[in-house]
């Protein structure tokens, strides 16, 4: 284990400690809630009885909600706090679940095309090299099978909404790929008055749109889709200065949607 997974471990169990947004079980989904939270724009198709592997979604959400969709589920993730999260959740909804900790960098516990679907959450952007990651999701998925993931919008990396000028956003940060960068976490995303002791902020890497789209290819995956993902309800309206202005103003992340078909686009070298 280096030094960046032993960095993420501990965050995450101060981040499931405090409570945080993406720590907390959904015990509250049916059917139809399970797959807007997976699937808001229509892209994932019928899951019933297919292989999932829910890539870093430690935390009891989209586990469970790929579970109450009949898939066969199975959830990876650094954190086994976060991984507590997804038992409790199965539990709850008395659905069974495969539950395993690792680092999306090694995904040599499971076999070749293994799954229909691999369904990534936000974490890219916690380790430096997302080719790596690309080659060891292309050889766990079949042939045909999708891969989704939510990534930073490597242009507004590290802005927030704390760097309104009185007349725009500040970029601070020059665009260089798998540049390291740290910032404060917003607000919305745990309570600092239960958090005790001050939690470490995230560190993360930024990955150029080439450095993604490119990636991709190379591994075999056509791309039907990319978002620009701002959620929490952007609003231009908004006061400057605020979450919903600034995600209205620059949305913060990308969801990619992407098809392995290594006989489209033959795996190349990198």
């Amino acid at each position: 284990m280096d030094e960046i997974a032993k960095y993420n471990i501990e965050r995450w169990q101060a981040l499931v400690e405090a409570n945080a947004l993406f720590t907390r079980p959904a015990l509250n989904l049916d059917p139809i809630s399970a797959r807007e939270r997976l699937d808001p724009e229509g892209r994932l198709g019928k899951v019933a009885g297919k292989d999932v592997l829910c890539l870093a979604c430690g935390g009891g959400q989209q586990s469970v909600a790929f579970a109450l969709l009949e898939a066969k589920v199975t959830v990876f993730d650094l954190s086994e706090a976060q991984l507590r999260q997804d038992r409790e959740a199965a539990a709850h909804f008395g659905v069974d679940i495969k539950i395993l900790q690792g680092d999306i960098r090694d995904l040599s516990r499971f076999e070749d095309a293994a799954f229909d679907v691999v369904y990534h959450s936000y974490s890219l952007g916690f380790v430096p090299n997302t080719r790596v990651v690309f080659q060891q999701v292309a050889r766990v998925l079949r042939h045909g099978g999708l891969y989704h993931f939510m990534c930073a919008n490597p242009f507004f990396m590290g802005m927030r909404e704390k760097d309104w000028n009185g007349e725009g956003y500040t970029i601070k940060h020059p665009y260089v790929n798998r540049a390291e960068i740290t910032y404060e976490d917003q607000e919305w995303v745990y309570d600092r008055s239960k958090s005790g002791a001050p939690i470490q902020p995230p560190r993360e890497f930024r990955h150029t749109l080439s450095d993604l789209v490119s990636g991709l290819v190379e591994q075999g995956f056509v791309i039907q889709h990319i978002s620009d993902y701002s959620s929490f309800n952007p609003d231009s309206n908004a006061e400057p200065g605020t979450w919903d202005h600034f995600v209205s103003i620059a949305p913060p992340w990308l969801s990619f949607w992407a098809v392995y078909r290594p006989d489209v686009l033959p795996r190349t070298a990198t």
